[in-house]
């Protein structure tokens, strides 16, 4: 089992922000990662196309001999993991919003979040939210159009730049000091983000701290891969493949595969 891939799935290509943590984190594991560019946004979509969509990606990875899967998708995550977790005998991890440490340390007890609004309006995103948040009060934004942008290889755009600016004004009006960054696709947006947002706030997201869930639950399970070999990487999208290959920067090999 120690030896088995770690699979990785995401509505696109978003989720390679937490791929390159856990890859950081965990250099010897093999990793497969599937990018349904196809069916994104997840956020836009029913909570039951959205479970439909995890069984389908979680039973891909299954048939390649995944020791753990990572739900590398919040709006997966708060709306799939449950029945995921119930329905199949493997670990799974999931992404939520690091809500948390910006309630614990903001000065203005104002923090922004910029999700899709399959996040924002999930359970689970309420209940951390109720569980961290009590007396901080929570500007939630939805970030409408933002992954197309991304996924149409249109990050560094001047769409993408007066999107953000419209999404961060009524942020800022209400003098937040932390904004947490509620989908996997948003990490790439922080060079633009630190452009338009003054320097008293800080930007919050989840990939490091699953890159180190994922460490200890592999560990706990005793599926950590102790070899020192070149591990197997393999990247697939069932669309486009040119904007994932941008998106790591060339380092990987990208296959084409309608899933």
């Amino acid at each position: 089992m120690q030896n088995k891939p770690i699979g990785i799935f995401d509505s696109g290509v978003g989720g390679t922000s937490i791929f390159k943590e856990i890859h950081a984190l965990l250099p010897n594991e093999d990793c497969i990662y599937l990018a349904d560019s196809k069916n994104a946004p997840y956020g836009n979509r029913s909570k039951e196309d959205i479970l439909q969509l995890c069984i389908k990606n979680t039973e891909f990875l299954l048939h390649r001999n995944c020791k753990l899967i990572v739900v590398a998708c919040n709006t997966a995550t708060t709306n799939a993991i449950s029945y995921l977790r119930e329905h199949y005998d493997i670990p799974f991890i999931g992404i939520e919003p690091a809500i948390k440490p910006a309630a614990l340390n903001t000065k203005t007890k104002t923090v922004g979040i910029l999700a899709t609004k399959g996040t924002l309006s999930s359970l689970l995103f309420h209940k951390t939210s109720d569980l961290y948040a009590s007396g901080i009060t929570i500007v939630e934004q939805i970030g409408e159009g933002i992954v197309p942008l991304i996924e149409s290889g249109q990050l560094h755009s001047d769409r993408m730049e007066s999107l953000l600016e419209k999404y961060l004004e009524p942020m800022l009006e209400q003098q937040i000091d932390y904004l947490v960054l509620g989908c996997t696709h948003y990490p790439y947006l922080i060079p633009i983000l630190n452009k338009l947002l003054p320097e008293n706030v800080t930007i919050i997201d989840s990939g490091l701290a699953v890159a180190k869930q994922t460490k200890t639950i592999l560990d706990a399970n005793d599926l950590l891969n102790g070899s020192n070999n070149k591990p197997n990487i393999q990247f697939y999208s069932n669309t486009d493949t040119e904007v994932l290959k941008s998106i790591l920067g060339g380092s990987f090999k990208v296959e084409y595969l309608d899933f």
